[in-house]
């Protein structure tokens, strides 16, 4: 995988301390760690509902010391801005193309050398939906890498890690515990997110 903000010497940690610092002082409380066995692993990231999440989900990140990457409309990644999306740690998605992102994103996991989190946001879109994708949980499932549910709540300033969740394979079954996790959670537009 390409190198980011999160894998920069002296830039993470200059970002690092500032993000703890920000989110101190704007009244964010960060709760959970990743656990050992999850360094590789695909983080959900719910409620999506703003432009906003991206930057409050790289201070959390930085706060939590993870090494994240995560998925974003190709529109995001045109010139000028494309290189320092990647540098973010975004990855471009084509939603318009048939493409094997599944298979491409197991196989970038695997292969890579340390930790590293995809961070995925199952509803795929910023506006209001209530239908999940389940790309994220066919990602882990064939990279054999735990889901950890990371959340965001903006009407308690409360973000963090959650349960580590494995995929038993049935999907209808694990997307329904996965969305029972969500349901009390607020996104920054709390019409536009439902897990039910």
């Amino acid at each position: 995988m390409h190198r980011t903000i999160f894998s920069t010497p002296v830039v993470n940690t200059v970002l690092r301390a500032f993000s703890l610092a920000f989110l101190r002082t704007t009244g964010w409380k960060i709760e959970g760690a990743l656990p050992a066995h999850a360094a590789k692993c695909v983080l959900i990231a719910a409620p999506h509902t703003s432009n906003w999440d991206l930057p409050y989900t790289l201070m959390v990140a930085f706060a939590l010391r993870l090494n994240i990457y995560w998925m974003g409309k190709h529109s995001l990644f045109r010139p000028p801005f494309g290189a320092v999306m990647r540098w973010l740690g975004g990855i471009a998605v084509d939603r318009g193309r048939s493409t094997n992102l599944v298979t491409a994103s197991a196989q970038a996991i695997q292969a890579a050398d340390g930790p590293l989190q995809l961070v995925v946001p199952p509803e795929g879109t910023r506006g209001r939906t209530r239908h999940w994708k389940t790309g994220f949980y066919f990602i882990a499932l064939e990279a054999r890498v735990p889901i950890v549910m990371a959340y965001m709540d903006y009407e308690r300033k409360l973000s963090g890690l959650g349960p580590v969740f494995t995929p038993s394979g049935d999907v209808a079954s694990d997307m329904a515990e996965i969305k029972r996790f969500y349901a009390p959670f607020k996104g920054k537009r709390a019409d536009s997110f439902t897990a039910g």
